[in-house]
């Protein structure tokens, strides 16, 4: 028997006393001890968020944020581009289609960042467009977008920029204030270590202005009516307490560990699992401006993606994910965000190798468990983010 393993893009592994605390007896949502417990959690998420405006919760996954965001920010007929490279990339679209916003869609390749002078093109194209949705990092490949090159174009053409930091957020630098994005979004089941549930969502003051001059807004996820509450430490619907008492914990790691060395730890661990999937002879999907949160492994035409996978978990307890759409059965996406150690991710290599060779793969690399596991312990003396 072996160990069940869970190493995909969300959910991610939880510390023990996340999931401890989720276990505690219920609180009621609208008396004082849920109220002091809310007002820690406000202020350890601006710390997070790198922001001083608040961020407000909303009971949903990370896609319910993003409704959230385009449906307060934007109004039907109003125009906006968005950076299509993977599959949330394709979601944002079909949220501001629903809504009734007209889209200019930017294709990227996937597995590619877009430039900037691909969004300068758009916008000459399209001078009329209102705002830019694009994701920090693309979820379903591996793509880190260049978010603070996109902010600053946003910033001087007085457009806004609304980022779904859903895999970002907790494992990447992605400083709202600073880059000056004007709405930065996330989920409760990746960065945060927390069960999925809970979703984040913030704006500049730049978008608040813009999301009080709209014609309309949707019921659950009015942001200000949201916002009205969260200064009394509260929701404006019944939260998900047990999370929410999680989400306080989840925050007290980041605050006490402080983010820059959570993000060189995420940065090391990305290096090692990239040169240890190289080391055994297998190809990166992204070969430039990787996120720091997930590996994409591309497996030859000849191996089945799906076959590596399950044998990963019948025969090492490992849970990884495949691709999505036009890369389904051809990659296999390796999770190192959350509560993931450099432990955790020896063992999905040597289990990648072996279930790759068991389904057909060749690898003759014999000491890609040292060299990775150097790697990572280079990364982290040389410091930096």
């Amino acid at each position: 028997m072996h160990k069940a393993r869970m190493l995909t893009p969300g959910p991610t592994p939880l510390p023990e006393e996340v999931r401890l605390t989720a276990a505690r007896e219920l609180i009621h949502h609208r008396k004082e001890e849920f109220k002091h417990i809310f007002a820690r959690v406000r202020a350890g998420l601006k710390y997070l968020f790198g922001t001083k405006e608040e961020v407000l919760i909303l009971t949903s996954s990370g896609t319910g944020a993003m409704v959230a965001a385009v449906e307060n920010i934007f109004s039907p007929g109003e125009k906006v581009l968005v950076v299509e490279g993977g599959k949330f990339g394709q979601r944002f679209r079909e949220i501001a289609l629903n809504w009734g916003l007209e889209v200019v869609s930017l294709p990227v390749k996937w597995g590619r960042a877009v430039e900037i002078s691909q969004i300068e093109e758009k916008f000459k194209e399209h001078p009329e467009i209102k705002g830019i949705l694009v994701q920090a990092s693309e979820t379903s490949t591996g793509v880190m977008h260049p978010v603070q090159e996109i902010a600053s174009f946003c910033q001087k053409k007085g457009i806004l920029c609304v980022v779904d930091g859903i895999s970002a957020v907790g494992i990447s630098p992605c400083p709202m204030d600073e880059w000056g994005i004007d709405c930065l979004l996330t989920g409760s089941q990746k960065g945060l270590m927390l069960p999925p549930g809970l979703a984040f969502v913030a704006l500049s003051g730049r978008a608040w202005e813009k999301v009080k001059s709209n014609c309309k807004r949707p019921f659950y996820f009015d942001l200000i009516k949201e916002k009205k509450k969260v200064v009394q430490n509260q929701t404006a619907y019944t939260p998900a307490i047990s999370l929410i008492l999680s989400l306080e914990a989840s925050l007290k790691y980041f605050t006490e560990k402080g983010l820059k060395e959570i993000y060189l730890k995420q940065r090391a661990l990305t290096e090692m699992v990239r040169a240890g999937v190289e080391l055994i002879g297998l190809e990166l999907l992204v070969k430039e401006h990787y996120t720091w949160g997930l590996t994409s492994v591309l497996l030859p035409k000849a191996v089945s993606a799906s076959k590596v996978l399950k044998y990963m978990k019948d025969n090492f307890g490992y849970t990884l994910a495949g691709g999505q759409d036009q890369l389904k059965d051809r990659i296999i996406r390796i999770g190192h965000m959350g509560y993931v150690d450099y432990v955790d991710l020896l063992g999905v290599l040597f289990a990648l190798k072996e279930s790759y060779v068991a389904c057909g793969g060749f690898s003759g690399a014999r000491n890609y468990l040292e060299e990775s596991l150097k790697v990572y312990f280079k990364t982290l003396s040389a410091g930096g983010c």
